[in-house]
């Protein structure tokens, strides 16, 4: 459903429309300038479609304009890289805390491991 919504953002070349996303989406946390709406709220529902179909085309225009920098910006290659980061930083932690352990297992038997 993230992917959904971020290929919505990515498609609109014209940057009209709106985005609707429920409040239990990861997307609705890095979309904010979407529309956050409970879906078990139907009264909230309705509103937001009711903002969305009102919307003037310059407020749009700035919310999908934003959206769409925020979905330019954090790609598969920003979050690839994150990845392979905290899989580098994983490894050195780990890499300090054996040579901690044969620290002081030396130091425990007198220098001798």
């Amino acid at each position: 459903m993230n992917l959904v919504a971020k290929e919505f953002v990515a498609a609109q070349i014209d940057e009209q429309g709106m985005l609707i996303l429920s409040q239990f989406t990861g997307a609705a946390t890095e979309l904010p300038d979407a529309l956050i709406i409970n879906p078990y709220n139907v009264d909230q529902c309705a509103a937001a479609l009711h903002l969305a179909l009102t919307m003037s085309p310059t407020e749009q225009r700035t919310r999908m304009h934003s959206m769409c920098g925020i979905v330019q910006e954090f790609n598969v290659y920003r979050w690839a890289g994150r990845m392979l980061m905290d899989a580098a930083r994983m490894r050195q932690q780990a890499r300090l805390v054996r040579q901690m352990g044969a620290c002081d297992a030396r130091t425990t038997t007198g220098g001798q491991v």
